[in-house]
């Protein structure tokens, strides 16, 4: 199946028609079938082995052993955030934020202070809390300005305080760079909160979607929230 960069239309950021991925006799992605528009946020969830990080990885170009009938269309720049920060302990702050980039000291600091690191260029990564280090991890994504972002649980091992905090930054830089975005979560609050749109992926095909249109800030004790949680822990096969 072959993976086509750039040439995008002006209606989609990421087009995928017909994805498959096997392992042995088990198909993990399904003929799936999805679409995002630029600077579109979209959450998607799903059971543990439903295969979420497969498809990031797909989309990411990590996977070639994917197969299908299709297409699998996406931007040319594309960056990765993981629920690891993967920074290198052995280089500075700053060095990990411009890792790969020539001539872009000045880019990483602008990049640096829009994530509350001011200052910070020239600490060590084990000198920095989780989040402070998930910080500089969305620092060095979105200095590339990708046109999609990938998102794989970069919350999943923060404490719950740290976590809002980061879902505010996150909206906060995706308002202000603009990329197209798809977040692996397990936490149906979480999509909820940052998504414009949620999907659910289930035994490799996506069976629910739900779009978002509560107003900021979105809050749980809302009635709204809280239709729309059901509905998704429905589709998720949970029952309260």
């Amino acid at each position: 199946m072959a993976t086509h960069a750039g040439g995008l239309t002006l209606s989609k950021a990421v087009e995928v028609r017909g994805l498959i991925r096997s392992y042995g006799d088990r198909a993990v992605l399904d003929d799936l079938d999805l679409s995002i528009a630029p600077g579109e946020f979209v959450a998607l969830l799903g059971k543990s082995g439903s295969g979420k990080s497969t498809l990031l990885r797909a989309l990411a170009g990590l996977d070639h052993d994917v197969t299908g009938t299709g297409e699998l269309v996406v931007p040319e720049n594309v960056s990765v955030v993981f629920q690891d920060s993967r920074l290198l302990p052995w280089a500075r702050v700053l060095d990990n934020v411009v890792l790969g980039l020539r001539d872009a000291d000045e880019r990483g600091r602008k990049s640096l202070e829009e994530v509350g690191l001011a200052g910070r260029e020239n600490a060590w990564p084990n000198e920095l809390s989780g989040g402070e280090q998930q910080r500089v991890a969305l620092a060095r994504s979105l200095v590339r300005e990708p046109a999609l972002l990938l998102a794989d649980e970069p919350f999943g091992a923060l404490d719950a305080l740290t976590r809002i905090k980061m879902h505010v930054l996150l909206r906060k830089l995706c308002a202000a760079h603009q990329p197209a975005v798809l977040l692996v979560t397990h936490d149906v609050d979480e999509a909820i909160v940052l998504a414009d749109r949620v999907i659910v992926l289930d035994e490799g095909r996506l069976v629910a979607e739900e779009r978002i249109e509560l107003a900021p800030p979105r809050n749980a004790a809302d009635p709204l929230f809280a239709a729309v949680r059901s509905r998704l822990l429905d589709a998720l096969g949970v029952s309260l």
